[in-house]
């Protein structure tokens, strides 16, 4: 693997960087994004119940215990319980503005290394064919033969950053596209939630 480094050039190093921080936002994305997904409709349920009993500090206390952000954002809804209907859903509004940018932390960041990556395997692949032409014009100047050994070191350069641009890109690509259908999910439970929510505080009032 080192040789492979040495023989692709400086470019190398900014590749193998974006795949360390791109490992390292996916594996952060999924563990935040498992904690933070709940069984939806049994919770409602829970929810529901509780505020059937008229136990307000009971729902709250359900949703302080329970991790992710439809428990939060239905919070705020219920700590306006008293409020108008309009208050109620304003509150619930605020709160997903804060849990939505959370769910979405550094997804841009993978997107924007899928599309870095291959660009930088593209610049390998034209520095190491620059240094072949310079290798072809220093040896016909000093009237000497070109060897495939000359080529050698620009060939394996251009070669060897395309392959990891692209090992890096690809895979990138298809874990951005994965969270982006992931927090989609997400935001459409959460407006499911909330619309419950509302309901079932207007007709109990």
């Amino acid at each position: 693997m080192i040789d492979w480094v040495q023989k692709g050039g400086p470019v190398m190093y900014p590749i193998i960087l974006c795949s360390i921080l791109a490992f390292t936002i996916v594996i952060e994305r999924l563990y935040h994004l498992r904690r933070a997904k709940i069984d939806t409709r049994k919770f409602m349920d829970e929810i529901a119940n509780i505020l059937r009993r008229n136990k307000i500090m009971d729902a709250v206390e359900l949703c302080d215990k329970t991790p992710g952000p439809i428990p939060y954002i239905l919070k705020a809804g219920i700590m306006k319980h008293d409020r108008p209907r309009a208050e109620i859903k304003e509150a619930i509004e605020d709160a997903g503005l804060y849990e939505v940018p959370r769910l979405e932390k550094n997804v841009t960041v993978l997107a924007t290394i899928a599309h870095i990556a291959p660009l930088l395997g593209l610049l390998g692949t034209v520095t190491g064919m620059v240094r072949c032409f310079q290798t072809i014009q220093q040896k016909s100047t000093a009237f000497h033969p070109v060897s495939p050994g000359d080529l050698a070191g620009g060939i394996w350069e251009a070669l060897i950053t395309t392959v990891a641009g692209l090992s890096v890109g690809i895979p990138t690509l298809v874990a951005y596209n994965y969270f982006v259908n992931r927090i989609s999910n997400f935001v459409l439970d959460m407006e499911k939630a909330a619309i419950d929510l509302v309901n079932m505080l207007t007709q109990k009032k």
